[in-house]
Protein backbone atom coordinates (compact mmCIF):
# COMPACT_ATOMS: atom_id res chain seq x y z
CA UNK A 1 0.00 0.00 0.00
CA UNK A 2 1.62 3.45 -1.55
CA UNK A 3 1.03 5.88 1.56
CA UNK A 4 2.48 9.11 0.05
CA UNK A 5 2.85 12.15 1.44
CA UNK A 6 2.64 15.62 0.54
CA UNK A 7 4.27 19.01 1.61
CA UNK A 8 3.15 21.99 -0.19
CA UNK A 9 2.56 25.65 0.96
CA UNK A 10 -0.55 26.52 1.40
CA UNK A 11 -2.91 28.19 -0.90
CA UNK A 12 -3.70 25.61 -3.38
CA UNK A 13 -7.42 24.87 -4.12
CA UNK A 14 -9.23 22.09 -3.56
CA UNK A 15 -9.47 21.19 -7.46
CA UNK A 16 -6.05 22.08 -7.69
CA UNK A 17 -5.80 18.79 -4.84
CA UNK A 18 -8.37 16.85 -6.88
CA UNK A 19 -6.55 16.76 -10.13
CA UNK A 20 -2.83 16.24 -7.87
CA UNK A 21 -4.55 13.11 -6.31
CA UNK A 22 -6.06 11.66 -9.26
CA UNK A 23 -2.89 12.00 -11.24
CA UNK A 24 -0.79 10.62 -8.39
CA UNK A 25 -2.81 8.09 -7.78
CA UNK A 26 -3.27 6.84 -11.38
CA UNK A 27 0.90 7.12 -11.21
CA UNK A 28 1.03 4.75 -8.33
CA UNK A 29 -1.46 2.39 -10.32
CA UNK A 30 0.80 2.31 -13.32
CA UNK A 31 4.02 2.32 -12.27
CA UNK A 32 3.69 0.40 -9.07
CA UNK A 33 0.99 -1.97 -9.49
CA UNK A 34 -0.92 -0.68 -6.65
CA UNK A 35 -4.92 -1.24 -6.34
CA UNK A 36 -6.76 2.28 -6.27
CA UNK A 37 -8.23 1.52 -3.04
CA UNK A 38 -4.86 1.34 -1.27
CA UNK A 39 -3.03 4.45 -2.50
CA UNK A 40 -3.12 7.13 0.13
CA UNK A 41 -2.06 11.03 -0.16
CA UNK A 42 -1.85 12.99 2.57
CA UNK A 43 -1.55 16.74 2.30
CA UNK A 44 0.32 18.69 4.96
CA UNK A 45 0.73 22.18 4.56
CA UNK A 46 2.95 24.71 5.76
CA UNK A 47 3.02 28.79 5.42
CA UNK A 48 5.74 30.48 3.78
CA UNK A 49 7.43 31.70 7.13
CA UNK A 50 8.09 28.14 7.56
CA UNK A 51 10.12 27.10 5.14
CA UNK A 52 13.42 28.94 3.56
CA UNK A 53 15.07 28.16 0.05
CA UNK A 54 18.84 29.10 -0.11
CA UNK A 55 19.57 31.04 3.39
CA UNK A 56 16.08 33.03 2.54
CA UNK A 57 12.46 32.48 4.19
CA UNK A 58 9.60 32.18 1.53
CA UNK A 59 7.53 34.74 2.61
CA UNK A 60 10.72 37.24 2.12
CA UNK A 61 11.73 36.42 -1.12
Amino acid sequence: MPNITVELLSGRTLDQRREFVAAVTESAIAILGAKRESVRIVFTEIEKTDVANGGVLVADA
